[in-house]
């Protein structure tokens, strides 16, 4: 049976929408460490489609002396989530349909292994909501934004979390790893 990982970069306020504020801080080689040995473990991905559709572009046409990521974006399975079609195509890419949380446990009973997620926040939330979140990876950065889209937005229901883990990187990035919480 599979678990599922999420991975994402959010503001101290939760935003997550358009990391490109998250340049500004560089990216710490620990870090890239932390993600190789999460993603080391996967055996798909799992992407809303609005995440496939950006992810797709930019990491199709990369090779590894590009980014050292680009054999595992390209060459791994990926499901994508979504009501329409992507408007993109992508190597190694299964379309779920719309979220469907029964399909998803499905697709957790089908892989050996660590399914991965980046991004894809409206799914990340209906994943948590549905308790089928095993690790949720945030890499906090220390700033709050004040705008745009949060992780956990507005009249959610509690989500209760175990810290696993956590980590400092020296450009101010915090790695908190959560699992579920005890029942």
């Amino acid at each position: 049976m599979g678990t599922i990982a999420v991975h994402e970069f959010i503001a101290l306020d939760g935003v997550y929408e358009d990391p490109s504020w998250t340049f500004e801080y560089g990216f710490d080689p620990k870090m890239g460490e932390t993600l190789g040995a999460i993603t080391s473990q996967a055996k798909a991905i799992l992407l809303g489609r609005n995440t496939f559709e950006m992810f797709a572009p930019a990491w199709s046409t990369r090779t590894v002396e590009d980014d050292p990521g680009a054999p595992f974006f390209n060459d791994t399975m990926k499901y994508v989530v979504g009501a329409r079609e992507p408007e993109v195509e992508w190597a190694n890419s299964t379309r779920l349909g719309a979220y469907d949380p029964d399909a998803i446990r499905k697709l957790k009973d089908e892989i050996d292994g660590t399914i991965y997620i980046s991004g894809s926040g409206t799914l990340v939330r209906a994943l948590l909501a549905a308790g089928l979140v095993d690790d949720l990876h945030l890499f906090v950065y220390p700033i709050a934004l004040g705008k745009g889209e949060r992780l956990w937005s507005e009249g959610v229901d509690a989500t209760k979390l175990a810290l696993t883990e956590c980590e400092t990187y020296d450009n101010g990035v915090v790695h908190l790893h959560y699992g579920p919480a005890a029942a």
